[in-house]
């Protein structure tokens, strides 16, 4: 039976692309191998059969497709082979004591030598795999301007022999809001994708959800469980946030007999633990956000005055448009939709190219029966979105209203 590639490549090229980039010292060589690996897999496999370990297969078919083209090219100098070969053949035993390839990789994109933008567009792209046209949107960034920032960023890796490891313990701290601002994004884009035919990601999810753990186990930090309660909590959704034809369900109109209470049990905890501490931040206040979702039997049983009072708590540290814009949405919940229309009106100058802005404010237009407004507000959103479920939801309200 031949593999399946396409599946293959998905849940081992970024685990096979961070161990070539420890193991070569250089992103562009390590994608070429990667790359040059998995060719050579769609080549010998089906006649030779499946190896018992794909990964270390990949892994080193890409490092000696690797030191051939060393060796054909003098561009390569000033890669030693030798000395190549020699830390490919290591153990495997971690020198930090964190068998993670993909966490170092992590903290050497998260580098501060590096700008904070250009930290996380480059881990999104090379340890997620991420398309540049997919992190431009999340960056809300033109295209061309966020592959330049990512080619600088691996030029200054290089330029600086910024070692690819793990930081010491003492650096750890002023390390972790970056790589946490990273894995955060992740698990956003695996949560809802930002494009393509399916609501979710789930690769991407559950890679952000093991670096969280990772995390966790690393620097016990509240930010740091924080964050992976946030996402446990959210993953706990996954199940009821589409219909069995793949077509989006709003939080309000789910199932919340298919959540998954073990991962909303694991979440609540962690948020918990984490706010006891009462050094808690944004990531900590989310997550006790979502806890009072999940534990609420229906929309309509949800305690939005708590939700709108932690909305407070994190504009306070936090006072992006974004979530001024979810804390308008529990306003209109609580107090009627003219209220949140209020709020959301005010903020649509800096979320101008966010279609989920237009898509909250054309809701409330039609809670209001204003048709035209609403009507608008849709069109708006449809133009801006790029994920079909997403595009074929806004289509079927703005059809509702024109009826």
């Amino acid at each position: 039976m031949n593999p399946d590639f396409d599946a293959l490549y998905r849940k081992e090229s970024r685990r096979v692309l961070a161990t070539l980039i420890r193991l070569l010292g250089d992103f562009d060589l390590a994608e070429e191998a990667t790359a040059e690996a998995f060719r050579a897999a769609m080549e010998q496999w089906p006649e030779e059969g499946v190896p018992a370990n794909p990964r270390a297969w990949l892994v080193s078919a890409g490092r000696f497709k690797a030191i051939d083209a060393i060796r054909r090219q003098a561009r390569f100098a000033y890669v030693d082979p030798e000395a190549l070969e020699a830390v490919a053949a290591e153990p495997e035993a971690e020198r930090e004591g964190i068998g993670d390839d993909r966490l170092r990789l992590v903290f050497t994109c998260c580098h501060p030598a590096l700008a904070p933008d250009a930290q996380v567009a480059l881990t999104l792209r090379e340890v997620c795999g991420l398309t540049t046209g997919e992190i431009a949107r999340a960056f809300l960034a033109q295209e061309p301007a966020l592959a330049q920032r990512i080619v600088r960023a691996k030029t200054k890796i290089r330029a600086a022999g910024i070692p690819y490891q793990v930081p010491g313990k003492a650096e750890l701290p002023e390390r972790l809001e970056a790589v946490l601002r990273v894995v955060y994004l992740v698990y956003n884009e695996g949560y809802s994708a930002s494009s393509g035919e399916s609501v979710t990601r789930a690769e991407l999810s559950q890679e952000a959800i093991r670096l969280g753990r990772l995390l966790v186990e690393l620097l016990p930090e509240p930010e740091a469980m924080g964050l992976l309660a946030l996402m446990l909590i959210q993953e706990s959704r996954r199940a009821a946030r589409a219909r069995p034809d793949g077509e989006l369900v709003l939080l309000e109109d789910q199932d919340r007999s298919l959540w998954n209470r073990a991962l909303i049990a694991e979440g609540v905890e962690l948020t918990e633990r984490a706010l006891r501490t009462r050094r808690f931040g944004p990531y900590c206040l989310q997550a006790a956000i979502a806890a009072v979702h999940a534990e609420a039997p229906s929309a309509a049983a949800t305690d939005w005055s708590e939700i709108i009072g932690l909305y407070d708590a994190l504009s306070r540290l936090d006072a992006s448009p974004v979530i001024r814009l979810n804390r308008a949405v529990a306003v209109a919940m609580r107090d009627g939709p003219a209220a949140g229309l209020a709020l959301v009106d005010a903020l649509m100058a800096p979320l101008e190219g966010y279609h989920l802005a237009y898509a909250v404010r054309a809701d409330l237009l039609r809670r209001l029966d204003r048709r035209r407004e609403a009507a608008e507000a849709y069109a708006r959103a449809l133009a801006l979105s790029k994920q079909g479920p997403e595009r074929r939801f806004l289509e079927r309200r703005l059809a509702g209203l024109e009826k």
